[in-house]
């Protein structure tokens, strides 16, 4: 029905046209007084109905094409790598951006030479004499011996003076820390303590390293010395430590360098024993543990370099898994291992235990992440892969060994503090997002997919350390028949479009079935719509030469009067039966076979209605030219009238209408 959401049966539209043609023209007539409903009945079944089946049509195309694009859509939505560890793929997102400093100090070691004093000296022995009368020590000259050097170690500078000549020696000490990159172009987070020493440091480190071979020396000369007596290991570390401690307090540091630098790859990736190290800038340094333990580096002439982003102190709470990566020393400074693979970061984790304050008011995260020496400076990771804090320190023991167990992490919010201080804006490079985008693909074997993206990760920064590896093992993931990287889209939707096209030759191929199936009839029946149309232009025909001057008009009612007389003594014959869907055989002019009139609104009715001659209802002019509805022989490919033009049909004849004279 019009106004309905629902397009009307195949049954409902037969039975309006065998309507619309049992009237004939007899139907036009009485236009219905809701003509709009009547118009908009008219294009529902003749427009509509057809362009509704048509759409459903299309519509099923277009749900199974977008079931073809979605289909391969399923895999690409899971999260990349389901079955890849959160640590793998944490490690391989982040390392790149984690690199091993280094803090180099060079310069000249002067020390003096150690004489005895006689005076103390001599008091010394008869002090080991009396312990020997005592009993507190044994009688032999090995224990003599022990007794005198323990006594001189302790008290270095009551036995021994520094004297001439100095002897000197070129050192050259540091260490190994952690650092990563924080913008493209260039600048690094680091530890304080990482980038410092103290003087006490300092003199330590280069005692230990410089002095050693002079101690050595010292000690051998003093044992030579006590003649007759065969010295064993004991008596030998005993005198060495007199001369440790009388040279590590006297020794003088001149021509003091200190350097900063970066070990990065090699161009092309990887790294050998042919890396050097790349000289950084000290930007800032705040103070060293427990205080605020960061420092700000800047390497010069980088761009493109991997980046690692920053997270919020909220990111993690007490329970959370924590993820630290790093250069642990006791890799990095062991003979057993490569230079190559001692310049992988290693990656540890441990559950966050609780948030500390230090006593200068600093707050620090206690982590059972293990770490080691050379960690110190590395970024500290939640399990998302954004950085919340930076691993510092560690607990010791009381023999000096460092807990492996027991960790402090410099929250990412004094970081973000510390950088806003100098106005370093964190920010990730293009790199990093190629290479993500890269390893997604990876992870999930569309090797395909990662390859070129890989590559262009390698035109962006040729230094990456790791891509070109990812680039080899693709390329043979490929070879192996490994791949599985689905169709592109453009494929699906080619693939879409071609059924798409299938579903619409079918639906051709039976509608041109069909017409060929109801031809032989079409040369001799009309479609309802070809009557409808011939019968409108019939009755615009009628009422033109309805509409003809006055005179004729009048003329042909007084006709019309006149043969409704003589039709009143006629016997009226029986109404022609029409099937439905068929042209009736409308009267010719003198056949009996008229049909009878039957009463229409708006037209004057004799008392006693007879059949007439003419056709029914309608005025005729006193020679009324016959109209002879000719069959229509649907040509092929033939279409019938559109909507508009039957509109436009209805309209003219509504408008005809509307001009009848009154009491016509």
């Amino acid at each position: 029905m019009p106004g309905s959401g629902a397009a009307p049966s195949t049954h409902m539209a037969r039975t309006a046209w065998r309507t619309a043609w049992s009237g004939g023209m007899e139907r036009f007539k009485s236009v219905p007084s809701n003509r709009q409903d009547y118009k908009c009945t008219i294009a529902y079944v003749n427009g509509r109905f057809r362009k509704y089946r048509i759409r459903g049509t299309l519509t099923a195309a277009a749900v199974a094409l977008a079931a073809l694009a979605a289909s391969p859509a399923s895999p690409a939505s899971a999260e990349p790598g389901d079955d890849v560890s959160v640590g793998t793929r944490l490690a391989a997102r982040t390392h790149p951006a984690v690199q091993l400093t280094s803090l180099t100090y060079s310069g000249q070691v002067v020390v003096p030479t150690g004489t005895i004093k006689e005076g103390p000296f001599n008091e010394l022995v008869q002090q080991a004499t009396a312990a020997v009368l005592d009993g507190k020590i044994s009688s032999d000259e090995r224990s003599i011996a022990k007794y005198l050097f323990q006594r001189m170690a302790a008290d270095v500078d009551r036995y021994l003076k520094p004297t001439g000549p100095e002897r000197k020696v070129k050192a050259e000490v540091g260490g190994l820390c952690t650092g990563w990159w924080v913008t493209p172009d260039g600048y690094m987070v680091t530890g304080a303590h990482c980038v410092q020493m103290s003087d006490r440091e300092l003199t330590e480190v280069f005692a230990q390293q410089a002095l050693a071979k002079l101690n050595k020396q010292d000690a051998k000369e003093i044992i030579k010395g006590l003649r007759g007596i065969e010295a064993d290991a004991e008596l030998i570390q005993l005198a060495q430590q007199v001369y440790v401690n009388f040279n590590s307090g006297h020794l003088q540091i001149r021509g003091l360098n200190k350097s900063l630098s970066v070990v990065q790859s090699l161009p092309g990736g990887g790294v050998d024993k042919t890396a050097k190290p790349v000289p950084a800038e000290l930007v800032s340094v705040g103070e060293n543990y427990p205080g605020k333990d960061f420092a700000l580096l800047k390497v010069n002439g980088q761009q493109n370099l991997p980046t690692v982003p920053l997270g919020d102190d909220s990111d993690v709470q007490t329970g959370s898994t924590l993820y630290i990566s790093g250069f642990p020393g006791l890799v990095t400074n062991t003979p057993f291992f490569s230079l190559e693979s001692k310049l992988e970061p290693a990656l540890t984790e441990g559950p966050y235990n609780a948030k500390r304050t230090t006593q200068e008011g600093v707050p620090y995260i206690q982590t059972q992440a293990p770490s080691y020496h050379g960690n110190s400076g590395g970024p500290v990771f939640s399990k998302d892969g954004k950085v919340i804090g930076m691993l510092i320190a560690g607990t010791v023991s009381e023999g000096g060994e460092a807990s492996e167990s027991e960790s402090f992490v410099l929250p990412v919010s004094i970081i973000m503090e510390k950088l806003n201080e100098k106005n370093i804006k964190p920010a990730q490079s293009l790199t990093t997002t190629k290479y993500d985008e890269a390893l997604n693909d990876f992870f999930l074997r569309h090797y395909k997919n990662a390859l070129p993206k890989f590559r262009e990760v390698q035109a962006l920064h040729p230094n990456h350390p790791y891509v070109a590896k990812y680039i080899t093992d693709s390329q043979q993931a490929i070879s192996s028949g490994k791949d599985e990287t689905p169709q592109p889209l453009w494929v699906w939707i080619a693939i879409g479009a071609g059924g798409l096209v299938v579903v619409a030759g079918v639906v051709v191929a039976v509608l041109m079935l069909r017409r060929r199936k109801a031809g032989p009839q079409a040369a001799a029946v009309q479609t309802p719509s070809q009557a409808t149309a011939q019968g409108w232009q019939q009755t615009n025909q009628a009422w033109q030469q309805t509409n003809a001057p006055a005179q004729d008009w009048q003329q042909g009612n007084q006709a019309w009067q006149q043969q409704n007389a003589q039709g009143s003594q006629q016997q009226p014959q029986q109404p022609q039966h029409v099937e439905p869907g068929f042209q009736p055989n409308y009267p010719q002019p003198g056949n009996p076979q008229a049909s009878p009139a039957m009463p229409q609104p708006g037209y004057p009715q004799p008392l006693n209605p007879q059949p007439l001659n003419s056709q029914a209802g309608y005025p005729q002019p006193v020679n009324p030219q016959p109209v002879n509805p000719q069959p229509v022989n649907p040509q092929a490919g033939a279409q019938p009238p559109s909507v508009a033009a039957l509109e436009q049909e209805i309209a003219e004849l509504r408008r005809r209408l509307e001009q009848r004279p009154p009491g016509a």
